[in-house]
This record gives C-alpha cells, sequence and structure tokens, in this order.
C-alpha cells in the first residue's frame, strides 16, 4: 500500500490523485476536495508528487515539499502522449503518475513566494501598458471620426487632447467634450498607476545585486533584469548557455530527417514575455549600434546588414541569454568585448 510516485490532476475545486508502488501497479486512485487535498498528501510517506505546472501548480508543489514530499512539475505538452484512450480526470491523473517516472522527462522547477511576487508586478504593470495602448487607439480611432488627426506616439496624445478639449475654436460639440474628458482623466489614471509600477521595478532593481548585475549587459534593462530573476529557476538547472536561451525560445526550431537538417524560426517556447522583454532590448541596441566602434556593433551592424534588423535582434538576444547564464554560473560581472 506505500506509495512511492503520485500523479495529482490539480483543478479549482476537485482534485484527482494517482499512486503506485515501486512495482508502479496501482493502490490509490482517488479523487478530494481543495479542502481535504492537503489532508489526504499528509497521510502518505515521503514520494515523488507529480504536476502539471499551471495555475496554483507552484503553490501546491511549496506545501508539498514543506511535508518532505518531492515535486516535479512538467509541462502539459509533455503529459499528453501518456493519456490513454478518452479523457478524464483519473486518466490524466494516472498520465502525470506516469509521466513523472520517464527518466528524460523535462521538469519544471518550483518558484519561490518572492519570484510570484515579482512576477506578479510585472504582470500587472504589463496588462496596464496593454490598456493605455487599447484607450490611445480608441481616442485617435474616435477623433479621426470627427476629423481630428493626432501624431503617432503615445505621449502625444494628453497634449494634444488638452488643446482639443480646451481651445476656443475646439470643433467638437460639448456631448463630445464630456466624453473625451472622460477618456483623458481615464489615459492619466493610467499614466499615473505605470509610473507607480516602474517604481516599484526600480525599487526591486536596485536593492537586488543579480539584477544590478545582469542590468549591466547592452539590451537587458531594469525591467528585463527583474523579470530574468522572476522567470529563473536556479542556474544549476541548465546545461549550459545554449540550454537557456533554447528554455527562453530563441533558438531555431528543428524539422530535420533522413540526415538533412533543416533549421526554420526561432522556437518561441518558454515564458512568451520574457522573450519579449529581450528581443525588445535588443532591438533597441541595434538601432543604436551604428556609432557603435567596438567589436559587439561591428558584429551587429554585419549581421543586420547580411540578414536585417529582426534577425540581428534575435540574434543578439540569443546571445544575451548566453551571457546571463555565464555571468550566474561564474558568479562574474559583465565586460564589454575586448
Amino acid at each position: 500500500m506505500k506509495v512511492t510516485t503520485l500523479g495529482i490532476d490539480i483543478a479549482k475545486s476537485i482534485f484527482h490523485l494517482h499512486g503506485v508502488n515501486e512495482r508502479g501497479k496501482t493502490v490509490l486512485d482517488k479523487k478530494v476536495t481543495r479542502s481535504k487535498l492537503l489532508q489526504e498528501v499528509r497521510k502518505l510517506p515521503p514520494c515523488t508528487i507529480g504536476m502539471e505546472a499551471c495555475g496554483g501548480a507552484h503553490h501546491w508543489g511549496r506545501e508539498f515539499e514543506t511535508m518532505g514530499h518531492t515535486v516535479k512539475l512538467m509541462h502539459a505538452r509533455y503529459v499528453k502522449p501518456y493519456v490513454q484512450t478518452n479523457k478524464n480526470d483519473g486518466r490524466d491523473a494516472a498520465a502525470i503518475c506516469e509521466a513523472v517516472t520517464r527518466p528524460h522527462m523535462r521538469f519544471v522547477p518550483v518558484k519561490t513566494v518572492d519570484q510570484q511576487d515579482m512576477k506578479a508586478l510585472l504582470t500587472v504593470r504589463d496588462l496596464l501598458v496593454k490598456q493605455r495602448t487599447a484607450l490611445v487607439n480608441q481616442i485617435r480611432g474616435l477623433l479621426s471620426e470627427l476629423g481630428i488627426v493626432f501624431p503617432r506616439g503615445a505621449k502625444k496624445v494628453l497634449p494634444e487632447l488638452a488643446k482639443v478639449l480646451d481651445g476656443e475654436d475646439s470643433p467638437l460639440t460639448s456631448l463630445a467634450r464630456e466624453t473625451f474628458r472622460e477618456l483623458r482623466d481615464h489615459l492619466k489614471d493610467l499614466e499615473r498607476r505605470i509610473a507607480e509600477a516602474d517604481k516599484r521595478v526600480a525599487r526591486l532593481h536596485k536593492a537586488h545585486a543579480v539584477c544590478q548585475k545582469l542590468s549591466r549587459v547592452p539590451g537587458i534593462g531594469p525591467i528585463t533584469a527583474v523579470a530574468l530573476v522572476a522567470t529563473l529557476p536556479g542556474i544549476s538547472f541548465f546545461e549550459n548557455g545554449r540550454h537557456l536561451s533554447a528554455w527562453l525560445g530563441l533558438v531555431p526550431r528543428q524539422n530535420s530527417s533522413g540526415g538533412k537538417n533543416r533549421l526554420g524560426r526561432i522556437s518561441k517556447r518558454g515564458d512568451r514575455s520574457l522573450r519579449t522583454l529581450l528581443i525588445h532590448g535588443a532591438r533597441s541596441v541595434v538601432r543604436l549600434s551604428e556609432g557603435r566602434t567596438d567589436p559587439l556593433g561591428q558584429w551587429i551592424r554585419r549581421l543586420a546588414t547580411e540578414r536585417g534588423a529582426n534577425k540581428a535582434a534575435v540574434a543578439l538576444a540569443n546571445k544575451n541569454a548566453r551571457v546571463v547564464f555565464a555571468l550566474l554560473s561564474r558568479d562574474g560581472e559583465y565586460r564589454m568585448p575586448a
């Protein structure tokens, strides 16, 4: 009856447990509610617990680790091939229990509370920026229907809108002015909240030595540095720099067969927001590389001439990911190429 491996199919309210012994024989197949999950797991001896890396998995992983269990999280895509016949909660738990025992399975490290707090701050900031962009586009679109066109740029909307609303020769009616004043107040509130989020990110960056070390790399600013610390597991999780860049989805997608190697676009696996920050930061370095005479600037210009600015930006993001691995694994400081 001793459970050595336990697969848990987690959900919002109902959890399904599937446990096997050292011979692989099923000895536990049970459905429990959320309030009784910890009580049921606490009854088991220390064992290996497998779960899909989805919402709430990191929280449950930390709870189970305090009980002495070994927690392993997996991407749902890697668990899917082990689901037999039709899908239900019980078969999902059995598939998780089977997948966690595979020797070549790839696992997701359990995040700490601090990492999740930092990630939550960055996610909220990203949401506010998207809301600001949507609101700016809405204002520009509504005013264009009235024959009023603003210059491009989110920072130019508030000054131009003030001229339209407060000007004596404004073409807007009284009803339109009330509508656009509400939109202006909403936009000001979003700008204020984004500025407050930026201040919190700046405080995190200033108080974290690793963030300051990473932000010295060209193309990695305070926001990207905080995102790296919040997202990356321990550096020992990665075998080398290429493993880290592949984990971020910055290496070419491979479709090889018959001895023929076919490489395509980047795989885009891993954390999308972190990959976007690395590429956008690299794009700013590529744009400002014209005045650089160092080896990095020469390499960027040559690559941009041969392959284009976008591919050069992705290549620099790939290089920066490998530099991050070198800095964290060797506990060194970034130095410009000689």
